[in-house]
This record gives structure tokens, C-alpha cells and sequence, in this order.
């Protein structure tokens, strides 16, 4: 399974380190996508990496502020998030994808992704 960390409360222009680690099985065969779901809205993508690293995708509304990163041999995916804004302000989910099923121009769509954490609450306010 998939377990979110890092999550909180914290002022606008502040940071957070957003943790996904995989317990169960290794993420070094799938591609980790970040996804958010503010209150009343729908589900969006944020940022997605590819299995190797080599390949990062980010939503406009994030790019520039947030930079995700991975440690396989952590098992663990980091979505590194600065200059935080009230409407970055959603629960946050990591996904997992087997890296072959990747179609890197639907990174940003949830049923890309076949498995799920249970998310973790990023609340940005003063």
C-alpha cells in the first residue's frame, strides 16, 4: 500500500515535504503520480515521475513552486513544496503506476493510475 506523510497547517509563502512510501512492494517498477482534492472541487493532478527519474510533469499552477523527486532505494516518492498559497490548500494522494502503462500525456489523469494512498491534509493560511 501506499502511505502519505508530510502534511499540515502551515502560512502562506511556507514550505512542506510531502512523503509517499510504498510498504508491501517495491515502487522501483511504477511511475508515482502526486494528485489534490480541494474542498468541493475535483480531483487534479500535480506533479508525476517517471521510474527512473528521468521524466517529471507538473501542472501549471505548481510549476516553479513544487519539485518532485524519488528515492528507490528509500521506497519513498517527495513532493517538495514551496512558496505555498491558500489555494494549494487540498488533500493530497500519491498513485502508482506500472511505468510501461505511463502514457506521459495523461500523467494528469486519475485513472491513469491504478493504485492509491489514502492522502494527507496540506491546509496553507495565515
Amino acid at each position: 500500500r501506499l502511505v502519505e506523510s508530510g502534511g499540515g497547517l502551515v502560512q502562506p509563502g511556507g514550505s512542506l515535504r510531502l512523503s509517499c512510501a510504498a510498504s508491501g512492494f517495491t515502487l522501483d517498477y511504477f511511475a508515482i503520480g502526486w494528485f489534490r482534492q480541494a474542498p468541493g472541487k475535483e480531483r487534479e493532478g500535480v506533479s508525476c515521475i517517471s521510474r527512473s527519474s528521468s521524466n517529471t510533469y507538473y501542472a501549471d499552477s505548481v510549476k516553479g513552486r513544487f519539485t518532485i523527486s524519488r528515492d528507490n532505494a528509500k521506497n519513498t516518492v517527495y513532493l517538495q513544496m514551496n512558496s505555498l498559497k491558500p489555494d494549494d490548500t487540498a488533500v493530497y494522494y500519491c498513485a502508482a503506476v506500472l511505468a510501461w502503462m505511463l502514457s506521459p500525456t495523461k500523467w494528469y489523469l486519475e485513472n491513469t493510475f491504478s493504485y492509491w494512498g489514502q492522502g494527507t491534509q496540506v491546509t496553507v493560511s495565515s
